[in-house]
């Protein structure tokens, strides 16, 4: 008896097809040839509120909310700039979800959040202060710290963590 009588299926030889995706991080280096020596310096370190809000108050210039992360290398240097969501008149929609993606392929050590109110007041609103809340523990379960959240307003911002509500 051989093992082909005991086993006859075994003798035949078939082949499957599986098919799955496979996900790759694309990255792509932005050239820009207008002189914005003033507006983005390269290796600055972002040390206090008050520079983030100098880099990013061209937003209100913009007239619907738009919704940023400033991704940061461990010694605070921008690394990349997401612009996650612009919104409506006073609204944008933001998912730790969508934030937290690109922060990762960036392998950004910390972010900084950053958004516009377009009617100047940078008071925040009860969706700032619980998209922060929820943003500071996502970050923190995946390593990435969430160091501020400013609120650009008309000429003047408000930074959560100067404001002690993060």
């Amino acid at each position: 008896m051989t093992l082909d009588t005991l086993f006859p299926d075994c003798t035949t030889t078939r082949t499957k097809t599986i098919r799955f995706k496979q996900i790759r991080a694309i990255y792509e280096t932005l050239h820009v040839s207008e002189p914005i020596t003033t507006y983005l310096q390269p290796n600055q370190r972002y040390t206090a509120p008050a520079q983030v809000y100098e880099t990013f108050k061209f937003l209100m210039r913009e007239t619907k909310e738009m919704f940023l992360t400033a991704h940061l290398d461990g010694k605070n240097r921008l690394i990349t700039l997401d612009l996650v969501s612009i919104g409506s008149l006073n609204q944008s929609i933001v998912h730790p979800r969508e934030v937290f993606k690109t922060a990762l392929l960036s392998n950004a050590a910390a972010i900084i959040l950053v958004h516009q109110h377009p009617t100047g007041d940078p008071t925040p609103s009860s969706e700032d202060l619980s998209i922060t809340r929820r943003l500071k523990e996502a970050g923190e379960i995946m390593g990435i710290k969430v160091l501020d959240h400013i609120i650009i307003g008309d000429g003047e911002y408000l930074s959560f963590v100067e404001r002690g509500l993060l």
